[in-house]
């Protein structure tokens, strides 16, 4: 496997990534918060799309992986710049944003972004907007008080170590929320769903689809799938998925 490129971004920030040169549409992973790009979904579509041909990018967000700077210093616009940096200057025409947790908010902000060059997205467990109506409202006065006296509040992960939450990221996704302005989707969606996922409510799923504004798109919930949506079967619907709003499947 190549090793790890990077792009330098005009913010300052240094990208990491991984390219797979092949025919279009590209298809660019965009993961979830506090993840990376060697996570089982990016490095198994990578495998899967280099099987078939396919262009693929995945990269690391900065404060993410191998990018440079820290988490805590990130927010969901410095993360939504990087996107748009990374699909700028590393693929060309056409591309499928495939886009998991978090990544499917900045697939929607993308999306806002350069409609033009999307196709087809596929979310996984996509979060929108979940600075607001996941951690702010179910913020305790005490919490929202540190946020203010301190700048940052920290949080339990089922995942990994807890999370530190800073008033930037708070406020900085208030200017980010694609569920309260109309949101219109040009391409073929697909949204996948698990009803055991911890982390993100069918509701808000349901929630998205209700919102936006698409000619085809698709909601699949899948009975006990988790947040990781990673075992053999559910990347197997991700495979799927890509294919079908790329118009193969």
């Amino acid at each position: 496997m190549a090793g790890t490129q990077y792009l330098d971004t005009a913010q300052g920030r240094r990208i990491a990534y991984h390219r797979t040169e092949g025919r279009g549409p590209c298809i660019v992973f965009l993961g979830g918060l506090k993840s990376d790009m060697e996570g089982t979904k990016a490095v198994h579509l990578e495998a899967w799309a280099q099987a078939q041909g396919r262009a693929y990018l995945r990269f690391d967000y900065s404060g993410h992986g191998e990018s440079s700077g820290t988490f805590e210093e990130g927010c969901i616009g410095d993360w939504h710049e990087d996107t748009v940096a990374a699909v700028g200057a590393l693929t060309e025409g056409p591309i499928v944003v495939v886009g998991s947790s978090m990544g499917g908010w900045q697939a929607l902000l993308l999306a806002r972004a350069m409609p033009e060059r999307i196709v087809g997205m596929v979310t996984i467990a996509a979060a929108p907007d979940f600075t607001e109506d996941g951690y702010w409202a179910s913020f305790s006065d005490a919490q929202k008080q540190a946020l203010e006296d301190v700048g940052q509040v920290e949080l339990p992960s089922d995942y990994m170590e807890p999370y530190i939450i800073t008033k930037r990221m708070i406020e900085d996704g208030r200017k980010r929320l694609v569920l309260r302005d109309p949101l219109k989707l040009p391409f073929a969606v697909r949204c996948l769903q698990g009803t055991a996922d911890t982390a993100v409510s069918t509701e808000t799923a349901v929630r998205l689809l209700d919102h936006a504004t698409s000619d085809d798109m698709r909601l699949t919930l899948v009975k006990d799938a988790d947040h990781r949506f990673s075992d053999g079967p559910c990347l197997g619907m991700i495979e799927q998925a890509v294919l079908d709003v790329l118009g193969d499947g």
